[in-house]
């Protein structure tokens, strides 16, 4: 029976008009290089951000210095707090109601993503989502010693929420590490959502249990398997 639903933020469950991915690309191309957006969301997506960066840069097949991801990954934190200071961040399509219809079955929600915890309180508090209220958690990418895809972020979810196995979680993301991370997490379901980062041809790489192209349809999957 499931007992919770673990969900990226960005792309899964935020509208953000993928600015991230834009940024970590305007960030590199800073540093004198010229990837595509194609590119960066192909080797970057659902990432720790510095480490997106250093996979990106890693497609050149040359080796980067610590001291180079780290001064892009600062310049990106400046042009991202930037762009969230005026961007009209919204919710995906149905994902309030997506949460309040998993509550109405006795089935907990955490957000997990790849930003850090201040980005994502952040992200949080402008759609106006209240933990303890819309969602059960938040785990973030600075939570955590592993980023995606090991499984530390929905381990921790666990943790908080009180559910102990593992075969009754659902992972649910718009990128193929999403969906590694909960294979690797050993969830009962993967979900990937063609609502953001990748293609679903992208998402079929990994193998999910189901790819959807909603958060009202992965919940009414979920949903079923719990009856």
């Amino acid at each position: 029976m499931i007992q919770l639903v673990v969900l990226d933020m960005a792309g899964t469950t935020v509208d953000e008009d993928n600015v991230v991915y834009k940024t970590v690309r305007a960030s590199i191309n800073a540093a004198g290089y010229s990837f595509t957006q194609d590119q960066v969301q192909e080797a970057g997506a659902g990432k720790e951000k510095s480490q997106a960066i250093r996979d990106v840069l890693a497609l050149d097949g040359c080796p980067h210095s610590d001291d180079e991801v780290a001064a892009i990954f600062g310049d990106f934190k400046q042009r991202l707090q930037a762009a969230y200071a005026t961007l009209d961040v919204k919710e995906q399509p149905g994902a309030t109601e997506s949460f309040a219809k998993l509550h109405q079955h006795g089935i907990k929600v955490v957000l997990n993503t790849g930003y850090d915890r201040a980005t994502a309180e952040n992200l949080v508090a402008k759609i106006g989502w209240t933990v303890g209220k819309e969602i059960d958690g938040l785990v973030t990418a600075s939570d955590v010693q592993n980023g995606r895809p090991a499984p530390d972020m929905i381990w921790l979810a666990m943790q908080q929420t009180g559910v102990e196995s593992r075969q009754s979680v659902v992972k649910i993301g718009d990128s193929a590490i999403d969906i590694e991370e909960g294979r690797n997490a050993e969830c009962g379901m993967t979900f990937g959502v063609t609502t953001g980062a990748q293609t679903e041809l992208q998402l079929k790489s990994a193998e999910p249990t189901h790819i959807v192209d909603s958060l009202g349809e992965m919940c009414d999957l979920v949903i079923a398997a719990t009856k």
